[in-house]
């Protein structure tokens, strides 16, 4: 039989013995108490240099198996793995207790302490587990407020190859980890066999539903922060390439971020490629106006929002009084924690959106990316701010276009005419041949009419066969509503203007339109002769003005020549006014893509509050 029991049941007859045969004689009770004791110190002692006997084995074996240098006894080397060695030290300290937050936090198999100890080698080769274990043996026993306070860690563990910082490194990171380990006061840590706030929180993250809580959020948190203080156009998460609108206006595109973009992702780059070459089955006519923004690969903004969440969960609950009393005070405090996580997760959308993907000829796919860089919440304004900060930092967009840069960029096939179409113009500056703008239209038209007043270019429109011009304007004041970027207005070079503005006074003028008779009906306007009746009578003066209406069904093939042709001899008469009205059957499901899409080209146009969509 084993000593320990025979021992065992000595001291259990012994007790009897005395209760049975002397249960009231005070002096014998002291006797027998006297001799209780000095059987369980007996049996104590002999644990304790049992449990020394097993420690000094495994400290030597696992010193010869990993070729440790440090002393053969040290409080870190306890092996608190082994079964044996554990109960008995739990026996000693009289907790059985802890031995759910030892095999969680320090000594188990999965414990966070083996997690966090991975890829730690030479000095700091277990260092995570070593500080847990004297956390352990200097919160459980022998001191006075049974807290474990950083010199007492670095004391135990201090060696000559091993830096003290590195020991308060790996105990601040196990209390950050564990679920049952601590901080007391400034550099106090604890283990106990009541659990902590994060052990909740996990739990509660563990029970998220990845479809109605996970993936909402963090679209919601990402376009938000988009959102915010944005200066261009938005499309979030489009499910295709007819999602997105065809716009001269740069316009961001944010991914869903559950793609990830990287060398490896080719089936991605290929999506975002045909996306930016089409809209739907038709080709797209402004590909380089669109900017893809895209997330680094990784969980990172996954597991800051996972966590968010389930802060957000503890917190209802606490407020709520249906979470355990078994927590301490300091932990059920959760509100500056569940604005931290949220701060956490915001701070993750400008870390992981660092990709930005615009359309580039030269490329072999025809895209370009730019790694915008890790990013935080502190270093800019706005998301969208830094987006166009990076690709104006590439040469890729501008704010403005010089005189000199249109000159420069001039096409060679166009130099010997020295006529550029203005609809060809403003498509260079749309399909990446060119720099990109931020809005290109309102760029372009103020920069022509700056150019044409001072002289640097020239404006005309309605070319002739003799290679004149209806109209011109060289060093002129322009209206900024003649400059359309249609085939038929050109600007021209200095050269080009200054010639047709030289022409001899009897050629046709290539400034003034050809005369024109006045619309039947309508009365004659100052400096025009008035024709005499027939009989040599001047004829009685009739109303001094008439309202035309035009008014009928145009064909969609001649919808473009009524701005050209028609609305141009309107403009000579004083109160014109346009009014539309356009009628289009569109599918159920395409209905919403449609109609973003026209109230955007309405604002392009200025029209937003003139013009209505129903």
């Amino acid at each position: 039989m084993d000593s320990s029991a025979t021992d065992v049941k000595a001291r259990e007859h012994l007790r009897l013995r005395f209760e049975t045969c002397y249960p009231f004689h005070p002096a014998t009770l002291s006797v027998f108490q006297r001799k209780w004791q000095a059987l369980s110190q007996y049996q104590q002692t002999r644990g304790t240099l049992a449990m020394l006997a097993q420690w000094i084995s495994w400290a030597y074996r696992t010193g010869f198996a990993e070729a440790r240098r440090e002393a053969l006894i040290t409080l870190g080397s306890a092996p608190l793995d082994v079964p044996d060695f554990r109960g008995v030290a739990l026996g000693q300290l009289g907790d059985p207790r802890l031995v759910t937050a030892l095999d969680s936090d320090v000594c188990g198999p999965q414990s966070h302490a083996r997690t966090l100890d991975a890829d730690t080698k030479g000095a700091l080769r277990s260092i995570h587990r070593r500080a847990g274990t004297v956390i352990f043996f200097e919160s459980s026993g022998g001191q006075k407020d049974r807290v474990a306070h950083l010199p007492e860690l670095r004391f135990a563990l201090g060696e000559p190859d091993l830096d003290t910082t590195s020991v308060d490194t790996a105990a601040l990171a196990l209390e950050e980890k564990s679920y049952f380990v601590r901080r007391v006061g400034s550099d106090g840590f604890k283990i106990t066999h009541q659990p902590t706030m994060k052990k909740v929180v996990n739990d509660r993250r563990a029970s998220l539903d990845e479809d109605s809580e996970v993936k909402p959020t963090m679209r919601d948190v990402v376009r938000k922060e988009f959102e915010r203080g944005a200066t261009v156009p938005l499309v979030c998460f489009p499910a295709d390439g007819a999602a997105v609108q065809d716009t001269p206006r740069l316009t961001l595109v944010l991914m869903d971020p559950g793609q990830e973009w990287d060398a490896a992702a080719k089936d991605l780059r290929r999506t975002v490629a045909e996306w930016t070459r089409q809209r739907g089955n038709s080709p797209r006519l402004y590909p380089g106006a669109l900017v893809w923004c895209l997330r680094k690969p990784g969980r990172d903004l996954r597991e800051k929002v996972e966590t968010w969440l389930a802060w957000q969960k503890v917190a209802r609950e606490v407020a709520q009084g249906t979470l355990g009393s078994e927590f301490d005070a300091a932990d059920r405090d959760v509100r500056g924690k569940l604005a931290v996580a949220e701060d956490t997760a915001k701070d993750e959308v400008w870390a992981g959106y660092r990709f930005a993907v615009v359309a580039d000829a030269a490329e072999p796919d025809g895209l370009k990316a730019i790694d915008l860089g890790a990013g935080h919440s502190s270093a800019s304004e706005t998301l969208c701010g830094r987006v166009i900060t990076a690709l104006k930092s590439q040469a890729l967009l501008n704010e403005s276009v010089g005189v000199g840069y249109i000159d420069r960029n001039w096409p060679p096939a166009l130099k010997a005419s020295g006529a550029w179409p203005l609809s060809s113009l403003r498509q260079s500056f749309l399909d990446g041949a060119l720099t990109r703008l931020l809005d290109p239209d309102t760029v372009l038209r103020r920069r022509i009419v700056e150019a044409v007043e001072t002289g640097d270019f020239g404006l005309a429109s309605g070319h002739r066969h003799d290679g004149t011009y209806d109209r011109l304007w060289y060093q002129d004041a322009v209206a900024g509503d003649e400059v359309t970027f249609e085939p038929s207005v050109f600007l021209l070079t200095r050269a080009r203007a200054q010639a047709l503005k030289a022409e001899p006074a009897g050629a046709p003028s290539a400034k003034t339109p050809p005369a024109q008779q006045p619309p039947a009906g309508k009365g004659a306007t100052p400096g025009t002769a008035v024709t005499p009746a027939p009989g040599g009578g001047t004829p009685e003066p009739g109303p001094s003005t008439r309202v035309l209406v035009v008014s009928g069904e145009v064909p969609p093939e001649l919808w473009n020549r009524l701005g050209t042709k028609l609305v141009p001899k309107l403009k000579g008469g004083s109160d014109v006014s346009l009014r539309i009205e356009f009628r289009t059957t569109v599918a159920a499901d395409a209905a919403a893509a449609l109609s973003c899409e026209l109230r955007q080209a309405l604002q392009d146009l200025g029209l937003e509050d003139k013009v209505r969509v129903d």
